[in-house]
């Protein structure tokens, strides 16, 4: 059962939708700032809101209900097959964990956004455009390095909160692609998310329609929230 609360929201106005081509978005933009800090934004993403940089929002589209925020339940997750080969394939990559930014993971950011997102609203990336979609003045994002003969080749920025996790961006060397880094940083969220016993890992927003999102629906059991209420999703 979620918590009623009072938000102070501002609506933006309808532009291009970055998921469905053929339609527009409109998102609520947390405008109270008494409410910018850890504890208010896990209660925020139990209600399907999410941080872009330090701003909080929710998609809220006329006609529109595509986006449905995603969780993963940590104690019941069970791999795939896929999921344990891609684990596998990737035992040879070295896994650190970093509490502050540093100017490699904006040149891996660079590569990443210009060569696999030349068609997104993120392309050309610059290091204003990272700082401002990456970074937050009030919860320092956790970074989750991957380094395979030392070398950086992904990032997984993740919020820790006190009963949940957010996969808030992962970015990958993109001539990497074939070991599916980005399932491999969601698996190794989990493995930490277990670890520290959270009990959600917030995966961002679904959208069936969309194939850039797809692999999200593949962990399992994980819930989505329709209608403002969260459904348990297992086969």
């Amino acid at each position: 059962m979620m918590k009623e609360v009072n938000l102070k929201v501002g609506l933006t106005p309808p532009h291009a939708c970055s998921y469905l081509p053929q339609q527009q978005e409109q998102l609520l933009v947390l405008l109270d700032k008494n409410r910018l800090n850890a504890q208010d934004y896990e209660q925020l993403l139990s209600a399907g809101f999410r941080r872009s940089g330090s701003d909080i929002y929710r998609p809220h589209c006329q006609g529109c209900t595509a986006c449905q925020s995603l969780r993963i339940d940590v104690a019941h997750f069970a791999p795939t097959r896929s999921q344990k080969r891609i684990a596998r394939n990737n035992r040879d990559i070295e896994i650190t964990v970093s509490d502050s930014d540093h100017p490699a993971y904006f040149e891996l950011y660079q590569r990443y956004i210009n060569q696999r997102h030349l068609d997104g609203a993120m392309y050309p990336a610059s290091h204003g455009q990272y700082e401002g979609f990456v970074l937050c003045d009030w919860l320092p994002p956790t970074f989750i390095e991957f380094r395979l003969e030392k070398k950086l080749v992904a990032v997984a920025v993740t919020d820790t909160l006190s009963q949940s996790m957010s996969a808030m961006y992962t970015f990958f060397e993109p001539a990497l692609a074939h070991r599916s880094l980005g399932t491999f940083a969601v698996l190794t969220q989990l493995k930490i998310a277990q670890k520290t016993a959270k009990q959600w890992l917030y995966l961002g927003y679904q959208v069936d329609e969309c194939a850039k999102m797809n692999y999200k629906q593949h962990f399992r059991p994980h819930q989505r929230l329709i209608a403002g209420t969260w459904h348990g999703m297992k086969d």
